[in-house]
């Protein structure tokens, strides 16, 4: 799959796009933790340092997903 360049965009973190789509942050993380595109910044060896930042084109796909499984 080839991923678009995604630098100029608005980027969304867990807790925004949780908010938006009315679901859990632990749900929002699931869908997008392997998604193409999805900036993962780790800070520290901890899995809870982890943050991720998502490009709206990404968010959009994976909204659009949601969508077509309901």
């Amino acid at each position: 799959m080839l991923v678009e360049n995604t630098t100029f965009e608005k980027h969304y973190r867990i807790g925004e796009l949780a908010s938006m789509w009315g679901l859990g942050r632990e749900t929002v993380r699931k869908l997008v933790k392997d998604d193409p595109g999805v900036i993962k910044v780790r800070m520290g060896r901890k899995k809870s340092h982890t943050f991720y930042s998502v490009p709206e084109s990404a968010a959009r796909r994976i909204h659009t997903r949601l969508l077509n499984l309901a």
